[in-house]
C-alpha cells in the first residue's frame, strides 16, 4: 500500500424512497425503496463545504479508492484519490456511490422486488443518467451537504456530473468532465445493441430470469469483449499485442486462443462476469443510449440555467466518445458565457485514457481544483 492511499475503506449504505413515499423516475414508474452503496474518503469540513462527488462509468462501483479488508488492488481510481493526489483527501471530502439499476449494492435487477420477494429482473424499471443523479441528491441530502465543491467523472460518469450541473443548477460549484458526451449517436447505440444482444441470445439469460440458475455467463462476456475493443485505440492495442501468439511461432490454423490479444479480451470477459449482473448491463447501457440533452432543442439551450464552472477533458484517441463530442460540449456552453476550460490529451490509450493516464490528467485536475478553491475563498 503506498503512502498515498487513503488506506482501508469500508463500503457504506443508505436506503430511502420506502413505501409509501418511492420515488418517482423519469419513465413515470415508481421504485422505492431505493438502496445506495457508497464510500467516502478524506474529511468533511466544518461547514461542509468541500464535498465532491465521484461518479463512476458503465462498469464501476462505489469502491473508488484505497483497499477493501484483505484486498490485493485498490479501487478504480485510487491513482487519481488520494493525500497528495488529484483529488486531494487532505482538502476534499469526496463521496462515490454504485448508480442504481446497478448490481455493486445498489437497487437494480438483481435486488429483492418487495413485492414479490423475488429478484426484480426485468421487472425492474428502466432508469435513466436522470434518475441516477436523483438518487445522488438524495444521498447528498441524507449527508447534511448543501453545495457540492464540485462534481466529477468519466465516460458514463461524465454524463452524470454534467447532468448534476442541469438538474441542480444552484448546487454544484464546478464539475470535472472527462471522456464524455451529451448525447449518443447512432453508432455508440450499434455498439451496445451488440452487447445487449449477446446478452439476450444467450440460452441462459431465460428473459432475465436466471437469478439462482445457471446465469447468461458467455453471453454478458461477449458484451464485455465488444465494449473493451470500443475502449481502447488500434495504437494501444498494437502496442499491448500487435500480432504476437500465445505460443511463438505456433500457428495451428484452427479456432483455439492463438494471439495474445484474443486471450487478453477472454480475460476480460471472464473475469468481468465474475463481478457483474447480466440485466445491470442491459439496463445501464439502455440508460447511457437515452441520454439526450439536446431531445427539448438545440444543446445550447439545455444549459441556458447552469451556473457551474467546467472543465473539460478529452483524449485525442478515443474514437468512442471523440473529441468533437466535447467540443460540441465547450460551444454550447460558450454560448451561454460559462466558464468552461477544455484541455485534449495526446493519448494513444483510447478511451480508457481517463483510467489510465494519469499524471497530466491528475495534474490538470489538481490545478483547477486549486483554481476553483482559490477563486471561491477570494469570492467569500
Amino acid at each position: 500500500m503506498d503512502k498515498n492511499s487513503v488506506g482501508i475503506v469500508e463500503t457504506q449504505y443508505f436506503t430511502f424512497a420506502k413505501s409509501p413515499n418511492e420515488m418517482v423516475l423519469d419513465s413515470g414508474d415508481t421504485l422505492g425503496p431505493i438502496t445506495l452503496a457508497y464510500e467516502t474518503y478524506g474529511e468533511l469540513n466544518e461547514n461542509k463545504s468541500n464535498a465532491i462527488y465521484i461518479c463512476h462509468a458503465l462498469s464501476g462501483d462505489a469502491h473508488a479508492a484505497g483497499y477493501h479488508q484483505g484486498d490485493k488492488k485498490p479501487g478504480w481510481w485510487d491513482i487519481m484519490i488520494g493525500p497528495g493526489k488529484a483529488f486531494d483527501t487532505n482538502k476534499f471530502f469526496l463521496i462515490c456511490s454504485n448508480v442504481i439499476g446497478g448490481c455493486s449494492g445498489s437497487t437494480g435487477p438483481s435486488s429483492i422486488n418487495p413485492k414479490t420477494k423475488k429478484p426484480y429482473a426485468l421487472d425492474f424499471p428502466a432508469i435513466t443518467i436522470k434518475d441516477m443523479v436523483t438518487a445522488q441528491k438524495r444521498l447528498i441530502d441524507h449527508l447534511g451537504i448543501k453545495k457540492l465543491f464540485a462534481v466529477a467523472g468519466g465516460s458514463m460518469g461524465g454524463q452524470q456530473a454534467v447532468k448534476w450541473t442541469v438538474q441542480y443548477p444552484d448546487f454544484i460549484r464546478a464539475a470535472i468532465v472527462i471522456a464524455t458526451t451529451t448525447r449518443h449517436t447512432a453508432q455508440q447505440i450499434a455498439l451496445h445493441v451488440v452487447g445487449r444482444q449477446a446478452i439476450m441470445s444467450d440460452p441462459a439469460w431465460n428473459n432475465g430470469n436466471y437469478y439462482g440458475k445457471k446465469t447468461p455467463e458467455q453471453g454478458l462476456a461477449l458484451a464485455r469483449m465488444i465494449g473493451h475493443i470500443s475502449y481502447m485505440s488500434d495504437q494501444s492495442m498494437g502496442e499491448k499485442f500487435g500480432r504476437k501468439l500465445r505460443k511463438k511461432e505456433n500457428v495451428s490454423y484452427n479456432f483455439s486462443t492463438n494471439f495474445e490479444v484474443e486471450s487478453y479480451l477472454r480475460h476480460q470477459g471472464d473475469s468481468f462476469v465474475q463481478r457483474f449482473d447480466a440485466n445491470s448491463y442491459l439496463y445501464i447501457t439502455r440508460a447511457l443510449d437515452y441520454f439526450d440533452l439536446t431531445k427539448d432543442g438545440k444543446l445550447a439551450d439545455a444549459f441556458t440555467n447552469v451556473k457551474s464552472k467546467f472543465l473539460l477533458i478529452a483524449f485525442t484517441s478515443d474514437w468512442l466518445y471523440p473529441t468533437y463530442q466535447a467540443k460540441e460540449m465547450v460551444k454550447a456552453l460558450k454560448i451561454n458565457d460559462i466558464d468552461v476550460s477544455y484541455i485534449e490529451v495526446d493519448s494513444s490509450y483510447g478511451h480508457d485514457a481517463f483510467l489510465i493516464e494519469n499524471e497530466g490528467q491528475a495534474r490538470l485536475i489538481s490545478n483547477y481544483l486549486n483554481r476553483i478553491q482559490k477563486e471561491s475563498i477570494d469570492e467569500s
